[in-house]
């Protein structure tokens, strides 16, 4: 059983009760389990009663680490639990665990590209799972249509299909392959809906191919909402008050069942929250019906009764084939429930649980994994728990590593996705060895750590700033520390969104009255952390804050302390404050330059002053087990602490700077980036210390080229944008090789970027980016000494792992070294496409500009354009159609193209759609249009036929003309919800033509990474791999 301890007691009384609990629960432990107990040692307070010491205010630090007890527990045949309530197991005898020897060929399936809900630590996972799989012998297949990830390399997996991630195409890799199992539970919720649809279909059955991870029947019964509820009654574990709807219909009659708005809408198999959302009203709730209906790949939502106000708690949790079951962290909301959880400030452990509470959901967590039926690996369930009298209903469970493994993994130092891929083939808990102690098979680190969500609202001015139960968020921070305030603080910082930390800064906020703050507090948005410090330096209390937000009153006291701090630190001049002052405001978190805010002075003088009085932060080592057992790895963290556990070595090192968190415009590249720096650094051997920051016609060119010390300068890849100047390169799609760009053109870009390399003296990666006019001028927009977003595509299309040769040619080797001496110019085609979250932001317009609003990507490779270009649109998710009606829309600018345009589509067998002015040209060239209203001329308009489904593709751009614009902004938001493929741009529509008919005359082909070039497998132990990749 899990003990911990009461976080709202006083620290003096945790420490008094934390011996009692953990002696007392050694007597009461059943001889069939084991059980590994840990004991923090408590920070010693500093600080000694001065008028002027922060002591005087009588605060209380809180050491906001929780004493924890993680059992893995096995109790075969039991039927319930300690307290005789739920069920404990499904009864049997222990099967006969170990690894599997008759599985030889694993296939892994990837979470494609970066979306809202689902982001890099699907790459963390993947790749954690390709290593661990390796490492027992054996053979991996993966499927992923993301380039910009670690685990596409071409040396992770044996065979790497960087391609669409849909059932048919998945299907032609199983018969290509046959590999003999799939593991679906490391690629979120894409990988679990394919894994679902190929056994549907019977794909897997026909080609021989066995579930791992987690069976169908298991993921089933958690993601199918009707059979979850379900399986909830059989074990007596209370839901939320619901019903399941499959028509629009049935929902109504379950709103009028339940009885009182509002109601949570809960789409089956989505991502993120996906279609679903919280209504207030019947016309909400028909909107987001429609809309979770639409989302559904079985077209079922589920209604709920609201629990707005209830706090939200997640249990990670394992099991493995012998059934043995741990609970590898809890995590709680800090935003009370109707804010998605990848939405909502979280921390880990949980804070505000009592030990009745904590007992109860590990219980509930132990009996609904095994009811669910996973046999082996990681699930992550999700309760509810009234703040007022401690009832306790479970929201969801997701049966495969999630977006919170990620955390937790990083929180607890216990590698989740890497223990999850060795059970799923057979081992048991107990026979693997903790990485990071090499002794302790399963353990817990007691550090505490929060992940705060980075929006991206500002790129979607037409949306609403509204946090609901569909997931918005585009990255996050994360932090640790050795108290609440301290980890808040870090993280706060780490968004880099212009915060130096929660506080101690002029915020708009503080400039809002009354009202604007108690809606601000009472309805969720990004700002509602800020408006809690607006309200408390107004001097709302803490009741009323709590009224308004229901965030927990722990969290809002510890805010509270924190903005008494910063009056406290106003009242000082800089020179009057002590070492312990220092000591006591930095252990809660402040940085140089909040404090030089609060006593009007200068991070500078902050710095020199806390400095001169020997005030330094110390690094403390995550290292799963409280220092119990000694740790090898050396995953660290700052602190304001006596003990510094940093020991540095006397070795030459390296300093690498992170990217941040995933924001719009600089996302899972750069990790790529410096994921690929560290690895080669690693081999050098020198030894690298990550640190993440808190860490018109035109056609568009870019380049990245390497360079080394010695002067010579290589062309990784030159790209051709398919999209014209203007449109933002991170949204734009493009081609290596070039497509359309005479070779004159090409040698005076190679030349000037060599040139340029030369003049500034680069060392490592840079990249370029040109313009070409329709004359053939070539101008150089900007050149940038760095990485880019490009570089992971690059090294894909090329074979050439150039973010490894950066770090090297940096560490001194000169390209000739890495045998890296000219350009490789590949005789297939790659193009990567961008992938937009237009859907999560219904009110925006799609239209692409200048102004980036992409969050990831994906690649297709082939040995014809056309037919990558089909592969990048399917895995972005564009689903062309090879037949049917196009509706044609070109402005004044763009209609020199329209004929173009319009014959290619007529050529292919589609009809065509104008509006009247379109049509006219149309007509006069003598091309077959059905001409139809626009929106504002009346009915049945354009409008309509989106609505009837009579419109199977949009080329739509923008127009001048203002009554125009709306219309067109109209059209591209209806086509948007009801799922028609839109092109905005000239290039984009040639493009599409030229991949409807290549999928006209043949089946899209999968062809694994390997076979376009001749590699074998690159060990990364090797400093010149350029040979064996090539």
């Amino acid at each position: 059983m899990g003990l911990c301890m009461n976080p709202c007691e006083s620290f003096s009384a945790r420490l008094t009760s934390s011996s009692y609990i953990i002696n007392s629960s050694k007597s009461s432990l059943p001889k069939s389990s084991a059980a590994i107990h840990f004991l923090l040692n408590p920070n010693k307070k500093t600080g000694t009663k001065k008028k002027k010491n922060l002591s005087a205010l009588n605060l209380n630090l809180q050491s906001g680490n929780r004493v924890c007890l993680v059992r893995c527990e096995n109790v075969v045949g039991a039927t319930k639990n300690d307290k005789g309530d739920a069920p404990f197991n499904n009864g049997g005898t222990t099967p006969v665990v170990g690894k599997r020897t008759d599985l030889k060929k694993i296939m892994i399936l990837g979470a494609g590209p970066i979306v809202i809900g689902q982001a890099c630590e699907f790459d963390y996972s993947g790749t954690q799972a390709c290593k661990a799989l390796k490492e027992e012998g054996y053979e991996v297949v993966l499927i992923n249509s993301n380039p910009a990830t670690i685990m596409t390399d071409p040396d992770l997996a044996d065979r790497t299909y960087i391609a669409p991630m849909t059932p048919e195409l998945v299907e032609q890799v199983l018969e290509k392959e046959r590999p003999d199992a799939l593991l679906p539970t490391m690629g979120g919720q894409t990988a679990l809906n394919l894994a679902v649809a190929l056994a549907e279909s019977g794909a897997l059955e026909k080609y021989g191919v066995e579930l791992i991870g987690a069976k169908l029947e298991a993921i089933k019964k958690a993601e199918d909402r009707d059979l979850f509820k379900q399986a909830m009654k059989n074990i007596g574990i209370k839901t939320p008050p619901s019903g399941i709807g499959n028509t629009l219909d049935e929902c109504k009659e379950i709103a009028n069942t339940i009885g009182e708005f509002p109601l949570i809408i809960r789409p089956a198999f989505t991502l993120g929250g996906t279609g679903g959302g919280i209504a207030y009203n019947k016309e909400e709730f028909e909107s987001i019906c429609k809309s979770g209906l639409a989302a559904s790949v079985t077209s079922q939502v589920l209604v709920e009764k609201s629990l707005l106000g209830w706090k939200e708690y997640e249990l990670e949790v394992m099991r493995d084939l012998a059934d043995n079951v741990v609970i590898i962290c809890s995590i709680e909301n800090i935003d009370p429930m109707g804010v998605h959880t990848g939405d909502s400030i979280t921390v880990a452990p949980a804070q505000t649980l009592t030990d009745k509470e904590y007992q109860r959901l590990r219980d509930y967590s132990i009996a609904i994994i095994r009811e669910i039926g996973v046999e082996c690996g990681g699930s992550n369930v999700q309760f509810a728990v009234n703040p007022i009298d401690g009832e306790v209903m479970v929201i969801e469970m997701n049966p495969r590593v999630s977006r919170s493994s990620a955390l937790a993994s990083k929180a607890t130092g216990f590698p989740i996705a890497k223990m999850a891929a060795k059970l799923s083939v057979g081992y048991t808990l107990d026979q693997i060895p903790n990485d990071i102690t090499k002794k302790t098979p399963a353990s817990f680190e007691p550090s505490i750590d929060y992940v705060i969500p980075r929006f991206a609202f500002e790129k979607f001015p037409d949306s609403q700033p509204i946090l609901t139960t569909q997931m918005k968020s585009v990255g996050e921070s994360m932090a640790l520390g050795r108290t609440f305030q301290e980890s808040f603080q870090k993280a706060v910082r780490s968004l880099e969104c212009g915060y130096s930390g929660w506080g101690c800064a002029q915020i708009k906020e503080l400039d809002w009255d009354w009202d604007q703050l108690k809606y601000s507090l009472r309805v969720p948005s990004p700002d509602r952390i800020h408006a809690i410090y607006a309200a408390m330096k107004k001097g709302m209390k803490v009741d009323e804050i709590h009224e308004l937000s229901y965030v927990d009153k722990w969290f809002l006291t510890q805010l509270k302390e924190l903005v008494d701090v910063e009056q406290y630190l106003s009242s000082w001049p800089l020179y009057q404050l002590t070492r312990d002052d220092l000591y006591e405001v930095k252990k809660r978190g402040f940085s140089d330059k909040q404090i030089a805010f609060a006593t009007k002075s200068t991070e500078k003088e902050v710095r020199l002053k806390r400095l001169s009085l020997g005030v330094a932060p110390a690094y403390k080592r995550v290292d799963t087990c409280a220092a119990e057992f000694e740790a090898n790895t050396p995953y660290m963290y700052s602190s304001y602490d006596d003990e510094c556990e940093s020991g540095p070595t006397q070795r030459k090192k390296v300093l690498i700077l992170g990217g941040g968190p995933n924001r719009i415009g600089q996302g899972i590249e750069f990790d790529y980036c410096c994921c690929h720096t560290s690895f080669a650094l690693q081999v050098d051997p020198e030894r690298p210390v990550l640190i993440d920051k808190y860490l018109s016609d035109a056609i568009e060119i870019d380049v990245d080229a390497l360079a080394d010390s010695l002067g010579n300068v290589v062309i990784g890849g030159i790209m051709e944008h398919i999209e014209q100047a203007g449109v933002h390169s991170g949204d734009s799609a493009c081609s290596l090789p070039t497509k359309t760009v005479p070779s004159s053109c090409l040698e005076t870009i190679r030349s000037w970027t060599i040139k340029l390399a030369k003049r500034l003296n680069v060392c490592g990666l840079m990249n370029c980016q040109y313009a070409i006019t329709a004359s053939g001028e070539v101008f150089l927009l900007e050149a940038n000494p760095r990485a880019s977003r490009t570089v992971p595509f690059v090294s894909k299309a090329i074979g050439h792992p150039l973010a490894k040769y950066a770090s090297l040619v940096m560490s001194g080797k000169s390209l000739h070294d890495l045998q890296f001496t000219e350009e490789v110019i590949p005789h297939h085609i790659s193009v990567k496409e961008a992938v937009l979250p237009f859907e999560k932001f219904q009110g925006c317009d799609v239209l692409l500009g200048p102004e980036m609003r992409s969050t990831g990507e994906v690649m297709g490779i082939d040995f014809e354009f056309s037919s990558a270009f089909a592969k990048a649109q399917i895995a972005a998710g564009q689903r062309l159609p090879v037949s049917g009606t196009v509706f044609l829309s070109l402005n004044d600018l763009t209609k020199p193209h329209l004929a173009t345009i319009a014959r290619a589509f007529f050529s292919l067998g589609f009809q065509i759609v104008s509006t009247s002015g379109t049509a006219h040209i149309l007509e006069l060239e003598g091309i077959p249009v059905e001409r139809v209203l626009k929106m504002h001329e009346g009915r049945p308009h354009a409008g309509d036929m989106i609505t009837n489904g009579q419109i199977q593709l949009m080329v739509i751009t923008s127009s001048g003309d203002a009554v125009d614009q709306i219309d067109g902004r109209e059209l591209r938001r209806m086509a948007l919800a009801y799922k028609v493929p839109i092109i905005t741009t000239v290039a984009g529509a040639k493009a599409s033509a030229e991949a409807i008919k290549s999928m006209k005359h043949s089946n899209v082909k999968m062809i694994a990474l390997q076979d376009f070039f001749d590699v074998s497998v690159d060990t990364r132990s090797n400093l010149q791999p350029a040979s064996s990749l090539l």
